[in-house]
Protein backbone atom coordinates (compact mmCIF):
# COMPACT_ATOMS: atom_id res chain seq x y z
CA UNK A 1 0.00 0.00 0.00
CA UNK A 2 2.84 2.14 0.73
CA UNK A 3 4.55 1.46 -2.92
CA UNK A 4 1.07 2.33 -3.89
CA UNK A 5 0.15 5.50 -2.52
CA UNK A 6 4.01 6.77 -2.97
CA UNK A 7 3.28 6.04 -6.78
CA UNK A 8 0.60 7.78 -7.18
CA UNK A 9 1.73 10.90 -4.98
CA UNK A 10 4.90 11.16 -8.03
CA UNK A 11 2.58 11.24 -10.58
CA UNK A 12 0.00 13.16 -9.29
CA UNK A 13 2.98 15.98 -8.17
CA UNK A 14 3.84 16.32 -11.75
CA UNK A 15 0.84 18.45 -12.34
CA UNK A 16 1.14 20.38 -9.27
CA UNK A 17 5.07 21.75 -9.88
CA UNK A 18 5.49 21.52 -13.13
CA UNK A 19 4.24 25.08 -14.81
CA UNK A 20 4.82 24.37 -18.07
CA UNK A 21 2.39 21.40 -19.93
CA UNK A 22 5.25 20.06 -22.34
CA UNK A 23 7.51 19.48 -19.60
CA UNK A 24 4.50 17.62 -17.34
CA UNK A 25 3.66 15.33 -20.69
CA UNK A 26 7.76 14.44 -20.49
CA UNK A 27 7.70 13.72 -17.16
CA UNK A 28 4.06 11.79 -17.47
CA UNK A 29 5.63 9.77 -20.21
CA UNK A 30 9.27 9.28 -18.75
CA UNK A 31 6.21 7.10 -15.68
CA UNK A 32 4.78 5.25 -18.16
CA UNK A 33 8.56 3.98 -19.08
CA UNK A 34 9.51 3.40 -15.81
CA UNK A 35 5.95 1.44 -15.66
CA UNK A 36 6.50 -0.74 -18.31
CA UNK A 37 10.34 -1.65 -16.70
CA UNK A 38 8.86 -2.31 -13.55
CA UNK A 39 6.98 -5.14 -15.45
CA UNK A 40 9.50 -6.30 -17.61
CA UNK A 41 12.89 -4.92 -16.74
CA UNK A 42 14.54 -3.29 -14.26
CA UNK A 43 13.49 0.54 -13.04
CA UNK A 44 15.10 3.43 -12.06
CA UNK A 45 13.29 5.72 -9.73
CA UNK A 46 12.76 4.17 -6.10
CA UNK A 47 9.18 4.41 -6.00
CA UNK A 48 9.11 2.40 -9.22
CA UNK A 49 11.46 -0.19 -7.63
CA UNK A 50 8.97 -1.09 -4.73
CA UNK A 51 5.90 -0.68 -6.99
CA UNK A 52 7.96 -3.65 -9.54
CA UNK A 53 7.98 -6.09 -5.65
CA UNK A 54 4.23 -5.15 -5.73
CA UNK A 55 3.31 -5.66 -8.99
CA UNK A 56 5.54 -9.24 -9.23
CA UNK A 57 3.52 -10.21 -6.06
CA UNK A 58 0.17 -9.31 -6.27
CA UNK A 59 -2.46 -9.78 -9.61
CA UNK A 60 -1.80 -5.68 -10.65
CA UNK A 61 -3.06 -5.20 -14.41
CA UNK A 62 -0.35 -2.69 -15.67
CA UNK A 63 -2.96 -1.43 -18.10
CA UNK A 64 -5.28 -0.39 -14.70
CA UNK A 65 -1.46 1.35 -13.45
CA UNK A 66 -0.59 2.92 -16.19
CA UNK A 67 -4.56 4.43 -16.69
CA UNK A 68 -4.27 6.33 -13.44
CA UNK A 69 -1.64 8.27 -15.48
CA UNK A 70 -3.55 8.55 -18.33
CA UNK A 71 -5.80 10.47 -15.86
CA UNK A 72 -3.44 12.72 -14.43
CA UNK A 73 -2.86 13.41 -17.96
CA UNK A 74 -6.55 14.56 -18.38
CA UNK A 75 -5.69 18.03 -16.23
CA UNK A 76 -2.87 19.07 -18.96
CA UNK A 77 -6.03 19.09 -21.91
CA UNK A 78 -9.09 20.04 -19.92
CA UNK A 79 -10.24 22.53 -17.09
CA UNK A 80 -13.43 22.25 -17.42
CA UNK A 81 -16.19 19.43 -18.17
CA UNK A 82 -19.33 19.85 -20.18
CA UNK A 83 -21.44 16.83 -18.48
CA UNK A 84 -21.30 14.71 -15.46
CA UNK A 85 -20.31 11.72 -17.75
CA UNK A 86 -17.00 13.70 -18.66
CA UNK A 87 -16.19 13.98 -15.62
CA UNK A 88 -16.78 10.73 -14.68
CA UNK A 89 -14.31 9.44 -17.15
CA UNK A 90 -11.80 11.24 -15.15
CA UNK A 91 -13.03 10.19 -12.11
CA UNK A 92 -12.75 6.51 -12.99
CA UNK A 93 -9.29 7.18 -13.81
CA UNK A 94 -7.66 9.23 -10.87
CA UNK A 95 -9.80 7.54 -8.39
CA UNK A 96 -11.21 3.84 -9.29
CA UNK A 97 -8.08 3.07 -10.49
CA UNK A 98 -6.83 3.85 -7.70
CA UNK A 99 -9.63 1.95 -5.35
CA UNK A 100 -9.14 -1.15 -7.76
CA UNK A 101 -5.05 -1.32 -6.93
CA UNK A 102 -5.91 -1.07 -3.55
CA UNK A 103 -8.57 -3.58 -3.71
CA UNK A 104 -5.98 -6.44 -5.46
CA UNK A 105 -3.45 -5.73 -2.85
CA UNK A 106 -5.81 -5.97 0.12
CA UNK A 107 -7.33 -9.28 -1.70
CA UNK A 108 -11.04 -9.83 -2.44
CA UNK A 109 -12.70 -13.43 -3.56
CA UNK A 110 -16.71 -11.73 -4.69
CA UNK A 111 -16.26 -10.91 -8.75
CA UNK A 112 -18.53 -8.13 -7.87
CA UNK A 113 -15.98 -6.37 -5.02
CA UNK A 114 -13.83 -4.30 -7.90
CA UNK A 115 -16.67 -2.75 -9.14
CA UNK A 116 -18.13 -1.78 -5.52
CA UNK A 117 -14.27 -0.79 -4.75
CA UNK A 118 -14.26 1.00 -8.44
CA UNK A 119 -17.22 3.18 -7.49
CA UNK A 120 -15.80 4.10 -4.27
CA UNK A 121 -12.77 5.18 -5.43
CA UNK A 122 -14.60 7.52 -8.06
CA UNK A 123 -17.03 8.85 -4.90
CA UNK A 124 -13.61 9.69 -3.14
CA UNK A 125 -11.93 11.74 -6.17
CA UNK A 126 -15.51 13.56 -5.87
CA UNK A 127 -14.94 13.87 -2.09
CA UNK A 128 -11.40 15.95 -3.16
CA UNK A 129 -13.23 17.92 -5.57
CA UNK A 130 -15.39 19.42 -3.13
CA UNK A 131 -12.82 20.02 -0.78
CA UNK A 132 -10.74 21.31 -3.00
CA UNK A 133 -12.66 23.17 -5.17
CA UNK A 134 -10.72 26.94 -4.09
CA UNK A 135 -7.16 24.95 -4.65
CA UNK A 136 -8.59 23.99 -7.94
CA UNK A 137 -9.95 27.40 -8.93
CA UNK A 138 -6.72 29.33 -8.18
CA UNK A 139 -5.34 27.58 -10.76
CA UNK A 140 -7.86 27.65 -14.02
CA UNK A 141 -9.62 24.45 -13.01
CA UNK A 142 -13.02 23.77 -12.46
CA UNK A 143 -14.11 20.54 -12.04
CA UNK A 144 -17.32 20.71 -11.67
CA UNK A 145 -19.81 20.07 -14.80
CA UNK A 146 -20.51 23.19 -16.76
CA UNK A 147 -24.06 21.98 -17.49
CA UNK A 148 -24.82 22.04 -13.60
CA UNK A 149 -23.00 25.15 -12.94
CA UNK A 150 -26.18 26.80 -15.57
CA UNK A 151 -28.87 24.66 -13.88
CA UNK A 152 -28.39 26.60 -10.38
CA UNK A 153 -27.49 29.94 -12.36
CA UNK A 154 -23.55 29.65 -11.01
CA UNK A 155 -21.11 30.80 -13.31
CA UNK A 156 -17.27 30.14 -13.96
CA UNK A 157 -16.41 33.63 -12.77
CA UNK A 158 -18.32 32.90 -9.35
CA UNK A 159 -16.15 30.65 -9.04
CA UNK A 160 -12.71 31.99 -10.48
CA UNK A 161 -13.37 34.73 -8.12
CA UNK A 162 -14.49 32.95 -4.75
CA UNK A 163 -18.00 34.52 -5.35
CA UNK A 164 -19.88 31.66 -2.90
CA UNK A 165 -23.86 32.83 -3.60
CA UNK A 166 -26.48 31.26 -2.82
CA UNK A 167 -26.81 29.33 -5.18
CA UNK A 168 -23.19 28.12 -4.74
CA UNK A 169 -23.84 26.79 -1.69
CA UNK A 170 -26.79 24.74 -3.92
CA UNK A 171 -24.38 23.94 -5.92
CA UNK A 172 -22.07 22.52 -3.80
CA UNK A 173 -24.55 20.40 -1.88
CA UNK A 174 -25.75 19.07 -4.83
CA UNK A 175 -22.24 17.74 -5.73
CA UNK A 176 -21.98 16.22 -2.19
CA UNK A 177 -25.58 14.82 -2.41
CA UNK A 178 -23.83 13.03 -5.81
CA UNK A 179 -20.93 11.46 -3.40
CA UNK A 180 -23.10 10.30 -0.23
CA UNK A 181 -25.29 8.51 -3.19
CA UNK A 182 -22.31 7.02 -5.22
CA UNK A 183 -20.88 5.37 -1.62
CA UNK A 184 -24.38 4.35 -0.07
CA UNK A 185 -25.13 2.56 -3.30
CA UNK A 186 -21.48 0.99 -3.48
CA UNK A 187 -21.38 0.31 0.28
CA UNK A 188 -24.68 -1.34 0.01
CA UNK A 189 -23.91 -3.47 -2.68
CA UNK A 190 -20.20 -4.50 -1.05
CA UNK A 191 -20.07 -8.51 -0.91
CA UNK A 192 -20.05 -8.81 2.53
CA UNK A 193 -17.48 -11.70 2.28
CA UNK A 194 -14.80 -8.95 1.47
CA UNK A 195 -15.66 -6.55 4.18
CA UNK A 196 -13.00 -7.27 6.69
CA UNK A 197 -10.23 -7.43 3.98
CA UNK A 198 -11.46 -4.34 2.65
CA UNK A 199 -11.34 -2.33 5.80
CA UNK A 200 -8.73 0.63 4.38
CA UNK A 201 -11.65 1.59 1.56
CA UNK A 202 -14.70 1.02 4.32
CA UNK A 203 -12.56 3.77 6.81
CA UNK A 204 -11.91 5.84 3.45
CA UNK A 205 -15.94 6.09 2.58
CA UNK A 206 -16.42 6.98 6.25
CA UNK A 207 -13.86 9.65 6.56
CA UNK A 208 -15.13 11.50 3.30
CA UNK A 209 -18.47 11.11 4.62
CA UNK A 210 -17.71 12.82 7.87
CA UNK A 211 -15.71 15.41 6.08
CA UNK A 212 -18.21 16.77 3.46
CA UNK A 213 -21.01 16.65 6.37
CA UNK A 214 -18.75 19.32 8.23
CA UNK A 215 -18.30 21.13 4.48
CA UNK A 216 -22.27 21.34 4.58
CA UNK A 217 -22.60 22.12 7.92
CA UNK A 218 -20.39 25.21 7.56
CA UNK A 219 -22.25 26.32 4.72
CA UNK A 220 -20.09 24.82 1.89
CA UNK A 221 -17.70 27.59 2.08
CA UNK A 222 -14.91 25.35 -0.15
CA UNK A 223 -13.65 28.43 -2.47
CA UNK A 224 -11.96 30.50 0.29
CA UNK A 225 -10.59 28.05 3.07
CA UNK A 226 -10.05 24.36 3.20
CA UNK A 227 -11.94 21.96 5.60
CA UNK A 228 -9.82 19.64 7.02
CA UNK A 229 -10.71 16.34 9.29
CA UNK A 230 -8.71 17.05 12.65
CA UNK A 231 -6.46 14.20 13.31
CA UNK A 232 -8.55 12.92 16.52
CA UNK A 233 -11.48 13.02 14.60
CA UNK A 234 -10.27 10.78 11.93
CA UNK A 235 -8.68 8.49 14.47
CA UNK A 236 -12.08 8.02 16.69
CA UNK A 237 -13.90 7.30 12.62
CA UNK A 238 -11.40 5.06 11.77
CA UNK A 239 -12.02 3.17 14.86
CA UNK A 240 -15.87 3.29 15.33
CA UNK A 241 -15.42 2.18 11.40
CA UNK A 242 -13.53 -0.97 12.33
CA UNK A 243 -15.76 -1.81 15.52
CA UNK A 244 -18.66 -1.45 13.73
CA UNK A 245 -17.24 -3.84 10.65
CA UNK A 246 -16.02 -6.29 13.33
CA UNK A 247 -19.76 -6.34 15.48
CA UNK A 248 -21.28 -6.87 11.58
CA UNK A 249 -18.60 -9.59 10.78
CA UNK A 250 -19.60 -11.43 14.22
CA UNK A 251 -23.21 -11.04 13.63
CA UNK A 252 -22.93 -13.04 10.69
CA UNK A 253 -20.91 -15.77 11.51
CA UNK A 254 -23.27 -15.76 14.94
CA UNK A 255 -20.67 -15.12 17.61
CA UNK A 256 -21.33 -12.16 20.04
CA UNK A 257 -21.25 -8.81 19.63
Amino acid sequence: MMALHAYFREVADVIDECEEPAVARIKLEWWREEIRKAVNATPSHPVAKALQAVIAEYPLSCDTVLEFIDGIGMSLDRERYETFDALGVYCERVGGTVALLEASVCGYTDPATPTCLRELGVAHALACMVRDAGQHARRNRIYIPLEELARFDVSAGDILNAHESANFQSLMAHQIERVENFCQRALAQLPEADRPRQLPALIMAALDLALLHEIRADGCRVLRQRTALPPWRKLWITWQTRRREKRRGNSRQGKPA
